[in-house]
C-alpha cells in the first residue's frame, strides 16, 4: 500500500493538458470544458471526438456493443460459463480468426527480426521487482494459492513484461547486441473489475503477442519505437477498424521530438490527440496508442509502444557500455494488442457498415459454393479443392434448402463471394459469381478467380478451415 499511495502521490502533483497534432504539424488546443460545444472539432476530426469523449470525459455509452450478440449468433466466440467471468470459448471459425492474427503478429515480430522466447504465467508475489511493477496496475491481477502452501502466493501475468524482464535481468550483452529485441505470444490474464467486462472489448484473459526492444539510448530507442509504430499502423489498415491515435508524452520531451511524431502521423496520413504531462508519473517518457473505436461509442486500446526510461533499474537490466561501464537500458515496450480485441473492432466497424463484411484475407469462408442440384455435387468438390489448393478457404452448401435460401444465408454469414454450380458452369468452364456488396453476378474462369482473391490477399496470413467443407456435416455450436 505505500508503494501504490506513493505513485498517486506522484501523479497528484503532475498537471495534463491535450490538443490536436495534425500531420501538417499544426497544433490545436483542447479545451475539455468546451470540446463538446466545437463543431469544428467534431466535423474535422470525428475519430479523435469519439476517443475524448469515452477515454477523457468518461462518456459511457448507454448499450452493449452488437458484436457480442453477433460473435455468438455466427458461430465465432462465446462466453465460457464454466469459467470466471471474462473468458471465452473460440468455436472453430473463431478459432482460424484468432490464429490469422497470431499469424500476422508472429509475422510482424519476423519482419521486424525479433527473437521470440517463451515464459511462465505464473509468478511469485514476493519477488520485489514484480511486485512493484504490478501494483501500479491498483491490484488489477489474478491472485493464486498453491497446495500445501497457504502462505504462499503468485499471481497470473497481466502482459510479457515479469518473465522477459527476470530473463533479461540474468542475460550477458553489451551495446553490440543492442538493439535487442524480443517477441513472446501468450496468454495475459487482468482481474478488470466486473462492472468493466464488456464481451472482446474488456476482458480478463487475452492473447497478447509483445514485442520489447532494448536499447542503448534515447536516440537507439526513438529509431526503434519509430519502426515499431509503422509495422503497427499497417496492421491497423489491413483490418480495416476505425481507430484513433493518442501519444501521451512528458511536456518537456514533446519539445524535443515532435518531428520524429510528426513523421510517425505522416505515416498513417492521420491526426493524434497529445496528452501533455509537465512531469513523469510512470516509467514511460512517451507513449502512444491506437484507440479503437465501436459502433456505440466506446473505444479500446489495442496496438502501443511505451519508451521505458524506469524498469531496466528496477529489474537491474544491464548492459556494457563501449567504456566497459555497467548501464541501465532504455527499453521500447510494444504490444500489437489483444487478439480478441482486433476481433471486436474488425466486428464493430464492420456493423457500421450498409453491407457488413470482413476483410477478405480473414473471413473464416471466403467463397460458399452451391450446386443447384446433388448432381452437381461432385462438381462442386473438384472445384472445391482447386480452390483450396490456391490458397482460398470454401465450402459447400450441400443441405437440402432452396436455391434462394441458401443464397440469403450466405448474404446473412457475409460470405464474400458466392458460386453457383450448374449445367451451364460445368459446360462451359465459365462459373457465375456473386460479390458481396454487388446484386448483379458475373462470370469469370476459376483461374480468373483465383487470381483475383490471391491478390487482394496477397502478404496477408493464410490458413485452411478446420471445418469439414459439406456444410452438413458441421455441427450447429449455437442457437
Amino acid at each position: 500500500m505505500k508503494v501504490k499511495g506513493a505513485r498517486e502521490e506522484i501523479a497528484s502533483k503532475i498537471s495534463h493538458r491535450f490538443l490536436v497534432l495534425t500531420p501538417t504539424g499544426e497544433e490545436i488546443p483542447i479545451d475539455l470544458d468546451m470540446v463538446e460545444k466545437n463543431e469544428k472539432m467534431a466535423s474535422e476530426f470525428p475519430e479523435l471526438m469519439k476517443v475524448i469523449d469515452f477515454e477523457v470525459l468518461g462518456k459511457k455509452p448507454g448499450m452493449a456493443p452488437p458484436s457480442i450478440k453477433l460473435m455468438k449468433e455466427k458461430e465465432l466466440i462465446d462466453y465460457e460459463p464454466a469459467s470466471d467471468s471474462g473468458h471465452f470459448r473460440f468455436y472453430p471459425k473463431g478459432a482460424l480468426i484468432l490464429k490469422l492474427l497470431e499469424d500476422w503478429a508472429d509475422e510482424i515480430a519476423r519482419r521486424y527480426g525479433a527473437m521470440q522466447i517463451e515464459t511462465p504465467i505464473l509468478y511469485d508475489w514476493k519477488h520485489k521487482a514484480i511486485r512493484s511493477q504490478a501494483e501500479s496496475f491498483h491490484e488489477r491481477h489474478y491472485s493464486v494459492r498453491v497446495p500445501n502452501h497457504p502462505k504462499k502466493e503468485f499471481v497470473l501475468r497481466f502482459a510479457g513484461d515479469f518473465g522477459l524482464f527476470c530473463m533479461m535481468k540474468d542475460a550477458n550483452f553489451s551495446h553490440h547486441q543492442l538493439p535487442l529485441k524480443i517477441y513472446e505470444y501468450s496468454k495475459s490474464y487482468r482481474y478488470e473489475r466486473s462492472g468493466e467486462l464488456v464481451g472482446l472489448r474488456r476482458l480478463r484473459g487475452f492473447s497478447m503477442p509483445d514485442i520489447h526492444t532494448f536499447c542503448e539510448d534515447i536516440t537507439q530507442s526513438w529509431i526503434e519505437y519509430g519502426n515499431l509504430y509503422r509495422h503497427y499502423s499497417d496492421l491497423a489498415a489491413a483490418t480495416q477498424v476505425e481507430y484513433a491515435i493518442i501519444f501521451r508524452a512528458v511536456e518537456e520531451f514533446y519539445s524535443r521530438h515532435k518531428n520524429e511524431i510528426l513523421m510517425l502521423l505522416r505515416y498513417s496520413r492521420r491526426p493524434a490527440i497529445i496528452e501533455l504531462l509537465s512531469g513523469m508519473k510512470h516509467y514511460w517518457a512517451v507513449k502512444h496508442e491506437f484507440q479503437g473505436i465501436d459502433s456505440v461509442g466506446g473505444s479500446c486500446q489495442v496496438a502501443t509502444v511505451q519508451l521505458d526510461v524506469k524498469d531496466a533499474e528496477t529489474y537491474g537490466i544491464t548492459f556494457v557500455n563501449q567504456r566497459g561501464e555497467k548501464k541501465g537500458c532504455i527499453i521500447c515496450h510494444s504490444s500489437i494488442g489483444a487478439l480478441e480485441r482486433w476481433i471486436f473492432l474488425m466486428l464493430e466497424t464492420a456493423l457500421k457498415a450498409k453491407i457488413p463484411a470482413l476483410p477478405l484475407w480473414i473471413s473464416p469462408s471466403q467463397i460458399r459454393i452451391i450446386p443447384v442440384s446433388d448432381s452437381f455435387l461432385e462438381f462442386a468438390i473438384e472445384t472445391a479443392k482447386g480452390l483450396n489448393a490456391n490458397r482460398i478457404r470454401s465450402e459447400i452448401d450441400d443441405r437440402p434448402n432452396r436455391m434462394g435460401y441458401k443464397i440469403m444465408l450466405a448474404e446473412k454469414d457475409w460470405i464474400p463471394y458466392i458460386l453457383v454450380l450448374g449445367k451451364e458452369e460445368q459446360s462451359s468452364g465459365y462459373l457465375s459469381i456473386r460479390k458481396r456488396g454487388h446484386k448483379a453476378t458475373y462470370k469469370t474462369t476459376l483461374k480468373q478467380l483465383v487470381m483475383d482473391i490471391n491478390l487482394k490477399t496477397e502478404k496477408m496470413p493464410f490458413r485452411q478451415s478446420t471445418l469439414p467443407v459439406l456444410m452438413s456435416k458441421r455441427p450447429v455450436f449455437y442457437g
